[in-house]
Formats: C-alpha cells, structure tokens, sequence
C-alpha cells in the first residue's frame, strides 16, 4: 500500500530540558496518548524525542526524518528541534502514513539474548544404570552424527570408544565399580580419525532410594569437532546487529564531517568516538561470527592502530583512574597483517590490563622493533598471572581469577587472530608483578 499523505501542515509542539511534552498541537498530543503517555509527561516517541534530546545536548537547531509509530500504522515525519533556555520547540511536517513495520529483531530469543549462558555451557548427555543414553544434547547428537532421538537406549560404546590414559587405567570403569563420580576419561568417536579425542567427566545419579542410576556426563569441545570454533554469535543475531551498528557509525560520522550544520570541537570529537566504537564493535562481530577471517597479507601500522586501541579504552581506564601511556609512537611501525583485526586484540589486551591495574595505576603500551618482527606490548601493574595458568587463560572460557567482566573468549579469539596474521601473543608475568602481553607480526 503507497504511504498517504496527510492534511495536516506543520504540527508544533515543546519539550522542556528533562525531555517532557509541555505543548502539543492536537495530533501530537494523539500520538503521544497512543503511546501510553500524555501531556507533562516524557515524549514518548523515541525518535522524536531523540531529536529533541540531541539538539538540546548540542545547542544547535538539529532537522531529520524519523518514523514514528501509531497504534496501526508507522508514520514517516520530518522533526525539527530548535533548542532554547527552556527546552526545544518541535516543528513536525510530512505526516506520511504506511503500514507498520513487522518486529524488526524477533528472531532476538531470551536463549539468542543469554549469549554467555549458552556458549558457556558444556556439551552432555544422561546414562542409566547400564550406560545407555538416556537424553543427549541434540548438538551433541549432531556432532557424532545421529539424531537424538535414534540415540537414546544405544550403549554410549556405540558412540565413543573409551581409551586408556597410557597405563591402562579407565577411570570410568574404575568409577563404574565403585558407583561413583569420574573425571578425565579419554574417548575417541565413533567413526572418526583418532585426533578427535574428548575427554569425558560424570556425575554419579543415585534414586531416592539411593540406588545407582547411571550418570550425567559432560564432555570437553576439542577444536577438531568445532566447525566454526569461535562462532559464539548467532547468523541471525550477527545480521541483526550489523545494520543499526551501520547507521551509528554513519551518523557519528556526519557529526565529525559537520555535515548537519557548525558544531563545537568537542562535540565532533565525542562523534568521533562513537564511530570508533562502533568500528570495533562490528569487528568484534565478524569474528565471533566467523564471517570475515584475519588476513596477514596486508600492511598495518601498529602504531596508529594502538593509538586508536588507547582511545576505545580511555573511558575506562578514566574511571578506574588508571593512566595509559604509549611509549615509543613517535614514528610508524609497520607490520603485516590486518588494521581491524590488530585493533581488536589491543582493545582486548589493554580493556584486561585496566581491569587489573590498582586504582591510580599505569598501563604501558610499548611499541619497538624485534629483528624480523613488530612488536606491542601492554604492560600492568596488576596482581600477575602464575606460571601454571599462562597457558590456560588463552583456552576458550577461561580467566586468570573470578573477577567481573568477560567470560573467557577475548585472549582466545586475540591469539587466534594474532596467529591468522602470522603473528602470536606472548605472555610474561611473576605474582604480584603485574603482566606484559605482547602482540608479535611479522615486520612489513
């Protein structure tokens, strides 16, 4: 159906400097009703109101099309926002009606949402007492390639072949005597080449009676059986997210080019920013998704890239009052590999080292020439990572402590990229010693 104009001229309305609606001309008035709101009370319509709210942040008259929406249809407006000591008067004009618009992110689920519960949790499957499959997760099933159902009542032998840890020891037959709990069985699936060994740990079920009633095993991902080992972002929820990071990024850039009229320098700068982020931010994405892969056959210069890097993460070091500093930036440093890519480990590298620098700490980003190799590294302050765990923290799921913030993927997915680039990461650190990452590409 083509959109149809309405009758309606310019409609007027005000908004004061907390974002309410204190004048309205009657079919604003209408569509702030049919929004659950009234007059006095908040704008109600988000994109108008963000106009009005932009305009008043910035102190410049601001004018751009929106869609706003009614309670059966959408409406394509053209807003006006001209800022005052008060608030901001609202011009309205187009009042173009079409029909609304399908939900635009309903394939975003609680279970698409809850993305760190959902990659976090380890593949399993239920036995009873005789080790037939009782219930198996269906990636699970998918992976040794039988549909869950036809696997239920099969003896896990069917599908995994139980391997001696070199001595001849089993330990779930061991436990199996005993009706107890087991770890750090080796397994080999069915059907599959020896490299694609798991290890598997269970829990012994008793009835209430306290009677054995099998176990619920967990097994381990080895990278061979991941198709896709960092995809940790749904197809669908990656494309989702791609087209708003799209629009933020243009309209920040708008802000910086002072497309939309004068702006204060600062402001410009603050626009700058939000296209860095949201830069970063789809680079990020196209790794988890595994749509777009590192490439080290291009040239980068890490030092532009760790200045950028520095500034995606000043915000929080500021807050912690945690000063970061580059050292040795005074000219280019070029390297092999990829600028997006690059950005993103630093980014990880350096948000960590904030995170575990003491209040009013320093964070050093040095930057020097190793022979062949270009190399950035971020120094802390921190606590230090012991020997036994400098391997591990670089194992997907994995951290250095129980701290807030990540869930195990940023070191993983960072040395990934980096060896994709024919690089690495190094780690040096001593308790209490703080922690030196280096980023290492082959010089260009």
């Amino acid at each position: 159906m083509a959109s149809a104009p309405f009758d309606l001229g310019p409609v007027t309305g005000r908004v004061d400097r907390e974002g309410r609606l204190t004048e309205a001309d009657s079919a604003l008035l209408r569509l702030q009703e049919e929004a659950g709101s009234s007059l006095g009370a908040p704008l109600a319509l988000p994109q108008v109101a963000a106009v009005a709210r932009s305009a008043i942040k910035l102190g410049v008259p601001l004018a751009r099309s929106v869609v706003a929406a009614s309670s059966d249809r959408d409406l394509d407006l053209w807003v006006r926002a001209v800022p005052d000591a008060e608030g901001a008067s609202l011009t309205i004009e187009g009042w173009k009606a079409r029909p609304a618009a399908p939900p635009r992110l309903t394939l975003v689920t609680n279970e698409s949402l809850d993305v760190e519960e959902r990659v976090a949790r380890p593949l399993s499957f239920t036995t009873d007492g005789e080790l037939k499959i009782k219930r198996i997760d269906e990636e699970l099933a998918l992976m040794i390639g039988v549909a869950p159902a036809d696997a239920i009542g099969q003896p896990l032998t069917r599908h995994f072949l139980l391997v001696d840890n070199g001595d001849g020891a089993m330990p779930l037959l061991m436990a199996l005597v005993s009706r107890a709990d087991f770890s750090g069985q080796s397994a080999q699936l069915r059907g599959q080449d020896r490299e694609s060994l798991v290890t598997l740990k269970g829990l012994a079920l008793r009835t209430a009676g306290d009677r054995f009633d099998g176990y619920e095993i967990e097994i381990d991902r080895p990278a061979e059986m991941d198709s896709s080992p960092f995809a940790v972002l749904d197809p669908a929820l990656d494309e989702a997210l791609r087209s708003p990071l799209d629009r933020i990024i243009a309209a920040a850039e708008r802000i910086v080019d002072r497309s939309e009229g004068p702006l204060r320098s600062d402001y410009a700068a603050y626009a700058g920013d939000i296209a860095a982020a949201g830069r970063h931010l789809l680079s990020v994405i196209r790794t988890m998704s595994e749509q777009e892969a590192a490439k080290g056959d291009a040239e980068v210069d890490l030092a532009s890239t760790a200045a950028e890097a520095v500034q995606l993460v000043e915000e929080a070091a500021e807050k912690r009052s945690v000063k970061v500093e580059l050292v040795g930036a005074d000219g280019p440093l070029p390297a092999a590999g990829e600028s997006r890519g690059v950005v993103q480990i630093l980014v990880n590298l350096l948000a960590n080292a904030v995170r575990h620098s003491p209040a009013s700490g320093t964070v050093a980003v040095i930057l020097e020439q190793r022979g062949a190799q270009a190399a950035v590294t971020v120094a802390d302050e921190g606590p230090g990572i012991a020997e036994a765990d400098q391997e591990r923290i670089f194992e997907r799921y994995e951290r250095a402590d129980d701290s807030k913030g990540g869930i195990g993927l940023g070191l993983a997915i960072s040395r990934r990229l980096a060896r994709s680039m024919g690089g690495d990461i190094e780690l040096q650190s001593e308790p209490g010693e703080g922690a030196r990452f280096t980023l290492l590409l082959p010089s260009a």
